[in-house]
């Protein structure tokens, strides 16, 4: 069965690094997009980061254009998303979901989800 599993999450400091994994399993990767998705406290859970490994495009939310990276290693059925510069607005509970596409709206097209990995920025 479809399955993704969401690690590395934590407290860190602001201007202070982290890196998640999601490893995916039940279905080829390149087959279809993974998405990174957030959800604040009180607030709506958003897409804010895609990537195709099929031939590596990606996309970003302009919130965290330049800070986050994501990346694929299809070998190990793993999506990275390295997040640098963080600030405390970037505290939320961190999901990755498969996704049909991944452009602008990847989020409307996200099928099966990860459980989560919480992430907290503070001092």
């Amino acid at each position: 069965q479809v399955q993704l599993v969401e690690s590395g999450g934590g407290l860190v400091q602001p201007g202070g690094s982290l890196r998640l994994s999601c490893v995916a399993s039940g279905f080829t990767l390149d087959w279809y997009a993974i998405g990174w998705f957030r959800q604040a406290p009180g607030k709506e859970r958003d897409g804010i980061s895609c990537i195709s490994t099929r031939d590596n495009s990606t996309y970003y939310v302009n919130s965290v254009k330049g800070r986050f990276t994501i990346s694929g290693d299809n070998a190990k059925n793993t999506v990275y998303l390295q997040m640098d510069s963080l600030k405390p607005e970037d505290t939320a509970v961190y999901y990755c979901a498969r996704a049909l596409v991944c452009y602008h709206g990847f989020d409307r097209t996200a099928d099966y989800w990860g459980q989560g990995t919480q992430v907290t920025v503070s001092s």
